[in-house]
């Protein structure tokens, strides 16, 4: 690990001498409050990411779902730079920990937020398996952050202190039990003025009602902009990264009937497996500068 540290360094010094110039031609161009990485800087994060995919920590079932997950294009979508602060959203068991801390460990700062358990069952079972995974490997993990949070009154972290808040398909849930605007307001709250919040869920069919769907699985990508905008955000971009054309979205346990969860067992396996992960939808949204002589979070 200490190499692997020692030429990271080398990397980033190398790539700062040579592109400081263009580095601060194009800071000048853009307008104030943007969260647009220059060039060079969307070059170097691209090739630690490639360095982190092939991470030898990284599970062989995690690795496998790369093909459905497509983390390296999604994570540039979001405009993730490794001396950023990240807090992401329930990261379960932690599939996006093995790419976001390593990739964050010596210029920025990973944070998963997990819900406060309430006795025992996932939450519980997610924050046992998380602190457990980062105990276990320090020079990947040693310098991640784990916070705690009620989902009804959600708070992330000191007011103004992330660059991005990243959710990965996870509204859903909170539709269920009735947080979902808490939830949005809490990542509002945590950004600095002109931070991302990056959003993975599964996307309902085109005109579907949310209360038809939301049990499902799906959700109506309108609504998902709803809670955010309603929020306080405003939404920069939508992507394709994450489109699976072969969902048909009409399954028997909706969204958990395909992989990973398989919920049908071997019924129907091979034709399940066939069709992949979810149809997801992948949006971005900012959290718009502060006024002028309104003030800013100190970064």
């Amino acid at each position: 690990m200490k190499t692997r540290t020692t030429l990271g360094l080398a990397a980033w010094l190398v790539a700062t001498c040579l592109v400081a110039p263009t580095y601060a031609q194009e800071a000048q161009d853009q307008p104030a409050g943007d969260l647009v990485p220059p060039t060079s800087a969307r070059d170097f994060t691209s090739a630690q990411l490639d360095s982190i995919l092939a991470g030898t920590w990284r599970s062989d079932a995690n690795r496998a779902r790369d093909v459905y997950r497509h983390p390296k294009q999604t994570l540039e979508f979001f405009g993730v730079r490794p001396d950023y602060t990240v807090v992401e959203i329930t990261p379960g068991g932690g599939w996006y920990s093995e790419i976001l801390a390593p990739l964050l460990m010596d210029n920025g700062h990973y944070v998963a937020a997990l819900q406060k358990p309430a006795g025992g069952g996932e939450a519980r079972q997610d924050s046992n398996g998380l602190h457990q995974k980062f105990a276990a490997d320090p020079p990947h993990y040693g310098k991640a952050t784990i916070v705690e949070f009620d989902p009804k009154a959600p708070s992330f972290g000191a007011p103004g202190s992330a660059d991005v808040v990243l959710t990965f398909r996870n509204v859903h849930n909170w539709t269920m039990a009735n947080t979902a605007p808490a939830m949005f307001k809490g990542f509002f709250a945590v950004l600095r003025p002109g931070g991302v919040l990056g959003v993975v869920d599964h996307r309902a069919a085109p005109n579907a009602s949310l209360d038809a769907v939301k049990k499902s699985g799906y959700l109506p990508t309108a609504y998902v902009i709803k809670l955010a905008t309603d929020a306080g955000f405003k939404l920069v971009e939508s992507s394709e990264i994450n489109a699976n054309p072969k969902d048909t979205k009409d399954y028997p346990q909706g969204v958990w009937t395909l992989p990973p969860t398989l919920t049908l067992g071997d019924k129907d396996r091979a034709k399940y497996l066939a069709i992949g992960e979810s149809d997801r939808m992948t949006l971005r949204f900012v959290k718009p500068a502060a006024p002028a002589g309104a003030g800013t979070a100190a970064h």
